[in-house]
């Protein structure tokens, strides 16, 4: 499981509010290329939050943000903001930004990866674990609908063009876990492609998103 990717930071500040060094995080263990593979139950419980993951994932899009920017974005109250930016920093999933603060009267937040990575065998022996992952998991999915529904009310203010380029669809079919394997990175390698192309904002871009799941359907 992954989350939304963009912008890269890194800053080891060891305040009470600000991110520890990825050495001294215990919640987390970085990879070198950005992403943040989840081991604790405490890092899944902080992402269990819709506005936690609405906060990490415009900080990983957009880039910095003040808490006032935030604010602006989600409509949520700055006591708040600030709370939540401080549970995200207490797990290693945000870092202050001071080389963006000007007269430093408002605190500026980036990412600290790229994307978060779950693997959700891991913990099926491990009920602590198992259960926060599941939290998160619901969390990301109803993140998911919402932001499928926003897009759909949205629909009525895009030129026709955009909703033309519109995609949704689905699929199923009869495959042994190796073909499911490599169905899940044939869909990786199309989203590093696009996601490498679309890193930066250009004339003429708007945020496309993308969503995929791969799992074996139920058959209760």
């Amino acid at each position: 499981m992954s989350d939304a990717a963009a912008s890269r930071g890194d800053d080891p500040g060891a305040s009470p509010t600000g991110s520890p060094s990825p050495e001294r995080t215990p919640a987390t263990r970085r990879a070198a290329d950005g992403h943040v593979d989840l081991q604790d139950a405490g890092s899944m419980r902080a992402l269990a939050h819709p506005l936690r993951l609405r906060i990490l994932g415009l900080l990983r899009l957009e880039g910095p943000h003040s808490v006032g920017m935030l604010v602006e974005a989600t409509g949520a109250a700055s006591g708040s903001i600030s709370y939540h930016l401080g549970t995200l920093a207490k797990h290693g999933f945000v870092v202050p930004a001071p080389e963006r603060e000007r007269d430093g009267r408002e605190r500026w937040w980036k990412s600290a990866h790229q994307i978060t990575v779950l693997h959700a065998e891991d913990y099926l022996g491990d009920p602590e674990r198992r259960e926060a992952a599941e939290a998160m998991r619901r969390t990301v999915l109803e993140s998911y609908h919402r932001e499928l529904l926003d897009a759909l009310d949205a629909e009525l203010s895009l030129e026709p063009e955009w909703v033309a380029a519109s995609d949704s669809s689905d699929g199923a079919a009869h495959l042994t876990v190796d073909e499911m394997r490599e169905l899940t990175a044939d869909l990786d390698a199309v989203h590093e492609k696009w996601w490498a192309r679309g890193r930066e904002r250009r004339p003429g871009t708007r945020t496309v998103r993308w969503i995929t799941h791969v799992f074996p359907r139920s058959e209760s």
